[in-house]
């Protein structure tokens, strides 16, 4: 590799130091040949690398909202196919009760294509013959009216069945390409470390996002300890639970330690926005599942005003973690970590404001 990896540089994410800009779908490595163009600065390289892992933090918050939609989608056709089964039940029943009066008229006449219609099983066919339905019912126009609606009532619920079924379909599209597109990120970014030297690596891990986060359950008591690797890390609360703030604050320390995995709510794994919404679900209170609905719909707060329990937004929106007080957050930078809590500062390059819940 004709790159150098030097400093104590540190990125958003925990995304390795490499020489890549990457893209969906693959991934740009610089190396030494003869007349190439001179290689990247550090800075060039955070930057190239910042710009990765908001893409991935983006596609990751898409990948929830669909997840969130493809949830609502199932739960419509759940109710649309309970209308569904009733609909068809009262169509059935109305109909077998006017062929009890009306069929008999006919079943000697020749009118194979009145008895036909009559007795169709397809509500929609039975509408496109309202007027004969009618006609043949003679003085049990109720009834047959009646038939019709139930008709109308089961087309219609048929219909919405169809809209939801396609909607799922086309949910589910959207979810395997945004799990193909973090899928092929990741790729690449692990592309990129396999590419360096093993010294290299090495100072990649240094530089990485928790490198020196608290992860553990041992050192000191407090909520504001300094990060560290030296074994004195405060990494259990022991400040007040007698606010919902001091509740979810405590539920986010219990976590840590928890791997990432994009997706996740929990218990056993979490991503940003399914931790601070998980932590503010153990307090009584809910918040949306998406940091861009979070961001929309919680009040916005200065940083200089922010306590324990608020909730601070990075990168375009796309990532979120919980303050927990002494400059420090919990969070879920990305995978292959865990739940961690770092310094707010020094992390991520673009800070985009704080919510309260």
């Amino acid at each position: 590799m004709g790159f150098r990896l030097a400093g104590t540089a540190r990125v958003r994410g925990g995304v390795a130091l490499a020489v890549a800009l990457t893209a969906v779908g693959g991934a740009v490595v610089y190396t030494e040949a003869a007349g190439a163009a001179p290689q990247p600065t550090i800075g060039q390289v955070q930057t190239q690398v910042n710009s990765l892992q908001a893409k991935v933090d983006r596609i990751g918050q898409e990948y929830d909202q669909a997840s969130e939609q493809l949830t609502a989608a199932r739960s419509r056709l759940t109710h649309v196919n309970r209308a569904a089964a009733s609909a068809q039940a009262q169509y059935t029943a109305a109909q077998a009760q006017l062929a009890q009066v009306a069929v008999a008229a006919y079943e000697n006449s020749g009118q194979t294509s009145v008895l036909g219609v009559l007795t169709s099983g397809d509500p929609s066919a039975v509408l496109g013959q309202a007027s004969l339905v009618l006609q043949i019912a003679g003085m049990h126009s109720a009834q047959a009216t009646k038939f019709l609606g139930d008709a109308q009532q089961l087309t219609s619920v048929r219909q919405q069945q169809q809209r939801a079924e396609e909607g799922i379909a086309t949910i589910r599209t959207q979810l395997a390409a945004r799990k193909a597109s973090i899928a092929n990120l990741l790729a690449s970014r692990q592309a990129t470390l396999d590419s360096l030297t093993a010294a290299q690596q090495a100072q990649v891990a240094a530089a990485s996002v928790g490198a020196t986060g608290t992860t553990g359950t041992t050192g000191t008591t407090g909520a504001t300890g300094t990060s560290g690797t030296s074994g004195t890390t405060t990494s259990t609360y022991t400040g007040p639970t007698n606010t919902q703030a001091g509740e979810a604050v405590a539920f986010a320390y219990a976590q840590l330690g928890k791997p990432y995995q994009w997706g996740a709510t929990g218990p056993g794994a979490y991503d940003c926005s399914g931790l601070v919404q998980a932590a503010w679900a153990a307090a009584g209170v809910s918040i949306p599942r998406v940091t861009y609905d979070q961001w929309a719909a919680l009040p916005h707060i200065s940083a200089s005003s922010l306590q324990p329990g608020d909730l601070v937004y990075y990168e375009g929106e796309g990532h979120v973690a919980m303050y927990v007080g002494g400059g420090y957050i919990i969070d879920a930078p990305r995978t292959g970590l865990t739940v961690e809590k770092v310094p707010m500062t020094g992390w991520y390059a673009n800070f985009d404001g704080a919510v309260r819940p």
